[in-house]
């Protein structure tokens, strides 16, 4: 498949990177300064900014799914996300592109029916603005009346690098814990877990989460 990817200098978006061509995947990366990239086999950078979608319209034609792993921090906004969400919704079935992957926050997570972690006291605070502009663009994707399928795949409570297992469990709306009560998945595994759902397309037009 050939995929185009949002946020391949991040945290998780670099594993994806790393997941998706050491599957023999073709990826477009579209990042602000290609020079953060160095050269590999199948990958392609592109200079765009998530701000300006003629900058970048021209790098999805043609692929078959578009990954955005970028959060809002940063030079990133919450608001800049929720127009991308927008503008790919709106974009992606004029280029042809028929799947979009978003990689999600774990704020939009139900701890209780309806309540949501980042709407409870406990919620760490520094977290808080990230989680709601992510729990934004959840709400944007579930409007949506497009034919896009599109997956918004939410990440245990704690997701950092590690080892890369190839083991996971799939959820729903609600967090997974493992047996010693502990909410958490590699970045590693978190790719294994999204480009899994890319293959086989087993997820569409829901959010989903995955961890041990």
């Amino acid at each position: 498949m050939k995929l185009a990817l949002f946020g391949a200098t991040g945290s998780i978006g670099s594993r994806i990177l790393d997941e998706a061509l050491g599957r023999g995947h073709d990826v477009v990366a579209i990042v602000r300064d290609p020079s953060k990239l160095a050269p590999r086999d199948r990958l392609s950078t592109v200079s765009g900014d998530i701000t300006a979608a003629d900058g970048y319209a021209a790098a999805l034609q043609g692929v078959d799914a578009v990954v955005v792993s970028v959060s809002p921090r940063g030079n990133t906004t919450g608001a800049q996300l929720v127009v991308l969400a927008n503008d790919l919704l709106a974009n992606l079935p004029q280029l042809g592109v028929k799947r979009l992957l978003w990689v999600g926050g774990a704020g939009s997570l139900e701890v209780a029916p309806g309540v949501r972690a980042v709407d409870t006291p406990d919620f760490p605070t520094d977290y808080k603005a990230e989680a709601l502009a992510l729990g934004e663009v959840l709400d944007v994707l579930r409007a949506s009346a497009t034919d896009i399928d599109w997956t918004f795949i939410s990440p245990p409570f704690v997701i950092a690098p590690g080892e890369r297992t190839g083991n996971y469990r799939i959820g729903a709306d609600t967090p997974l814990f493992d047996d010693a009560g502990n909410s958490h998945i590699s970045n590693e595994d978190y790719a294994v877990a999204l480009l899994d759902r890319i293959e086989k397309n087993d997820a569409p037009k829901r959010r989903i989460t995955v961890g041990y």
